[in-house]
């Protein structure tokens, strides 16, 4: 036990590795069934429920009351550019390429986070963070190419346009946490802060549920029992638990500490889509999986 206290933070950023993992997963299943805009629409209003109950215990606000105009403006514009932008072309890529494919991608979002945040907020990069960067690409074009034989040119495994919806995905999720960053002022409450979000993200995606017409689809899915069993896990495990274990992570251990042991996802992930949907894994691609997450263990170590 004693062992275990003493590594807190370590051990709430594996557990956050497994329920991200966790989420994937329930998100691919949903997202095959229903569509990647209905689930999007019914886990954030899950997340409303969940994050509104939690906020009301731990801090006595049912709605984040106590945030400025400035808090809500920023974080309701990084709700918006991370769920509605970034977590519908992550959903369409689940639904195209698969959750191992798509979170493997999405080891590029602490390096564009990176990068949005030095264009933005001034934040520096270093020679390691560029060489972290190069080895996560690496990683990530190792398992996504391959050569059909000796001599042959090298070709994507994969459909194009679902890498290119990971790829959107990864840029509104790493523009979502900058503009957080901006939100929050360095102080506000973290958990308050993505309740405003998911406000945002939810209300983003219920206009466009009505320009889109879409809210039968969504009444389809609520009724689904396996798609909706599916979607509250993953806005439970998510929204919820993923995020909370997050923040005690970087709570109790060094922030470049908790990132690296939550970036093992891509790993993590691969045995259960063996299991789950009978997905061959190649040697490439296993070792393009963990140079993609050494790559990023690199970028936070710089």
């Amino acid at each position: 036990m004693s062992f275990i206290s003493g590594h807190t933070g370590e051990f709430a950023a594996l557990l956050t590795a497994v329920f991200w993992t966790i989420t994937a997963l329930a998100n691919e299943t949903a997202s095959r069934k229903i569509g990647s805009l209905t689930v999007n629409i019914i886990r954030l209003f899950l997340a409303v429920i969940f994050l509104s109950l939690y906020n009301l215990f731990a801090r006595g606000y049912l709605v984040p009351s106590d945030a400025s105009l400035y808090n809500w403006i920023w974080l309701s514009l990084s709700g918006l550019v991370g769920f509605v932008f970034g977590d519908y072309f992550l959903f369409r890529a689940f639904s195209v390429i698969g959750s191992r494919f798509s979170m493997l991608i999405m080891t590029t979002v602490p390096l564009l986070t990176a990068f949005f945040g030095w264009m933005m907020i001034g934040e520096k990069l270093s020679l390691l963070h560029f060489t972290g960067m190069v080895l996560t690409f690496t990683g990530i074009s190792l398992a996504i190419f391959s050569r059909n034989g000796k001599g042959e040119k090298l070709t994507l495994k994969l459909a194009p346009s679902g890498i290119l919806f990971a790829l959107g995905g990864a840029v509104g999720q790493a523009l979502g946490l900058v503009l957080s960053k901006i939100g929050m002022q360095g102080s506000y409450d973290p958990f308050a802060a993505t309740q405003i979000r998911v406000f945002a993200g939810a209300g983003g995606f219920a206009v466009l549920a009505f320009m889109l017409s879409r809210w039968s689809d969504v009444a389809k899915g609520v009724k689904d029992r396996k798609a909706f069993t599916a979607v509250s896990t993953g806005a439970f495990f998510g929204p919820f638990l993923g995020v909370s274990f997050s923040l005690m992570a970087v709570k109790f251990t060094q922030a470049g500490i908790a990132s690296t042991i939550m970036a093992i996802v891509p790993v993590l992930i691969i045995p259960p889509s063996v299991l789950m949907y009978r997905e061959k894994v190649t040697l490439a691609e296993i070792a393009g999986a963990v140079i993609s997450v050494s790559g990023t263990a690199i970028f936070f170590i710089g």
